[in-house]
């Protein structure tokens, strides 16, 4: 290795640690000799005895490893803090090299998104292709807020059927039920479901009412046999 040469060429000096020798800052080592770093314009010397031995100017960026070109920044856009790259201003989106102004909608507004600026619509309203159009909330619904799915919901006591709200029809012996699922009243304990209403529980002899109240299980020690609770074996 030239490193290890004997004789020490011009503008190089003896390792701090170990044998051999390097080259001073400002230098690089070029087949047997050290030859002076020569610096492109808009770069400047970082003194280090590793890398290129120059680095380019804030504003300007590397190209070829020979020469620092400016950085070109579109109308609309700034040089982001690396020096190096520039990005768009909010309300403005990067599009093939160039920054282009965003165009919000009526009832529309602007947000940050991951890639630059992009826009969203108001609440109220949702968006179609390149507008902010109302959303229709049918008699006793109201807003939802949610970013997906249907965005209003129906006011308690009401049911989604067919775009509208429509009233829950609570049978005798039966509660309100505002779960998101099944007919939106539930049958009091001691009676289950049939059809559109209530019936009490017929049990037989040696069961009891479930934990739900609305079915029955055997006692201890009987087996449900043909809607009786018979003795176990």
């Amino acid at each position: 290795m030239p490193a290890l040469a004997q004789t020490m060429p011009e503008n190089a000096r003896a390792k701090s640690y170990g044998g051999g020798w390097e080259c001073n800052i400002g230098y690089r080592l070029i087949g047997d000799g050290c030859a002076a770093i020569v610096i492109p314009e808009n770069a400047y010397e970082t003194n280090r005895t590793y890398g290129s031995g120059w680095e380019c100017l804030h504003g300007y960026r590397q190209v070829g490893g020979t020469a620092c070109d400016a950085v070109v920044v579109p109308d609309g856009g700034f040089l982001d803090p690396s020096g190096e790259r520039w990005q768009c201003l909010r309300g403005f989106s990067k599009v093939d090299g160039a920054c282009q102004k965003l165009v919000v909608p009526e009832n529309g507004y602007l947000v940050d998104a991951t890639y630059g600026s992009a826009w969203k619509c108001a609440r109220g309203f949702e968006k179609v292709e390149e507008s902010c159009t109302a959303i229709a909330v049918p008699i006793n619904g109201y807003l939802n807020g949610s970013g997906y799915g249907q965005p209003w919901s129906c006011e308690r006591g009401f049911f989604e059927n067919n775009g509208l709200c429509v009233a829950v029809v609570i049978p005798e012996f039966a509660y309100f039920d505002d779960a998101s699922y099944g007919e939106g009243w539930k049958c009091q304990r001691g009676y289950e479901a049939s059809g559109a209403g209530c019936d009490v529980i017929d049990m037989p002899e040696n069961a009891h009412l479930d934990r739900s109240g609305n079915r029955w299980e055997c006692n201890r020690n009987f087996q449900k046999s043909k809607g009786q609770c018979v003795l176990k074996n």
